[in-house]
């Protein structure tokens, strides 16, 4: 046993995209993606990204290129959480509160090779441009990403959108079992950066391993069952929404996609779609304690919530747990990893 050979039968590189596959093989009838009046099933999403990823490989992205992202929650940008690897780059989800400058810094670090863009924040993305040298300008492809059920082309300079690079993705067979067979899991999956509160963003890579043991971890610590519904309250652009992108996949769950993070948003989704999970920093477990909380006492369960960040005041949890949900305080590395900490209820702390 001693010289046991390493072969494609007995090991296999870690990487979260294969939860993509899976959902789409063990959970064809649930639905993967809820934003509006856009629904996607798991099967869909997977055909998505398996287009999405071939048009990248015929834009000729290669190996380790880094393809940057400025959107909101939308599920563009959830999708690209597998295709760009899937292309065999490197995500690059940029945090869109920053300012053209930090940007600008962002895309000088990173040399992103193209630039996916949500048309409402054009503005931003523009002003950033100017900011880099022409070379670097001409060397950045940006692709704008318009609402599903509007898909439109403002300007005539742009000439793809990012509904028609999924239109126009052929993968083969040949094709899509290379997408998902990574050769080593300690290659780069996602470049992300800190928001830059001290001097210039600073960049954190994450490997395929990394997110893949880390997004089950979370499954373990927060407990979360089968066919979760998962309410996207906290920025994917945030060290990967906590590597939740991948777990909610990995249990065959129902992402709830939302662009504004508002009480009333909150509770409308929770209402229509049953929502389960759900993220947040201790600032939206303050926008929970606004507007008409929606009357959950005939709920089996309250929405649990992870929480991180700065500690939450214990009146702050209390006043939302008779709200109905269940808060756990965890703790991760910023822009580094997703929760590596969990505050696990003790039975005692109830009294």
């Amino acid at each position: 046993m001693d010289n046991l050979a390493l072969c494609e039968a007995n090991n296999a590189p870690l990487t979260p995209i294969t939860f993509l596959k899976r959902a789409s093989e063990c959970y064809p009838n649930r639905t993967s993606i809820i934003y509006g009046e856009t629904r996607f099933t798991w099967p869909q999403t997977y055909d998505r990204c398996c287009r999405l990823a071939a048009s990248l490989l015929s834009l000729n992205i290669a190996k380790n290129d880094i393809v940057s992202v400025l959107a909101p929650n939308i599920p563009a940008i959830y999708e690209m959480h597998f295709a760009v690897p899937m292309g065999g780059a490197v995500l690059n989800p940029i945090n869109t509160r920053l300012d053209a400058k930090s940007i600008a810094a962002i895309f000088r670090h990173a040399q992103p090779k193209i630039l996916f863009v949500d048309r409402n924040l054009e503005t931003l993305a523009r002003a950033t441009l100017h900011l880099l040298p022409d070379e670097e300008q001409r060397n950045l492809l940006v692709i704008f990403i318009d609402e599903p059920d509007r898909p439109k082309r403002i300007s005539s300079n742009d000439p793809l959108d990012y509904e028609e690079l999924i239109r126009r993705g052929e993968p083969s067979s040949s094709s899509v079992a290379r997408m998902f067979r990574i050769q080593n899991e300690h290659d780069p999956i996602s470049l992300n950066y800190t928001s830059g509160t001290t001097s210039e963003p600073k960049g954190v890579v994450v490997s395929h391993r990394g997110v893949y043991l880390n997004a089950l971890s979370v499954i373990m610590g927060w407990e979360i069952g089968t066919f979760p519904v998962y309410l996207w309250t906290l920025p994917m652009f945030h060290c990967n929404g906590w590597n939740l992108t991948w777990s909610v996949a990995a249990r065959g769950g129902t992402n709830v996609c939302i662009r504004h993070v508002s009480a009333p948003e909150i509770y409308k989704n929770i209402e229509l779609h049953g929502v389960t999970h759900m993220c947040c920093v201790p600032t939206v477990l303050n926008i929970l304690l606004q507007g008409n909380p929606l009357d959950m006492s005939q709920r089996s369960t309250p929405v649990q919530v992870l929480t991180g960040g700065s500690s939450p005041p214990a009146a702050l949890v209390e006043k939302v747990q008779r709200l109905g949900f269940q808060v756990l305080h965890v703790y991760g590395l910023t822009e580094a990893t997703g929760a590596v900490l969990f505050c696990e209820w003790h039975d005692e702390w109830s009294r």
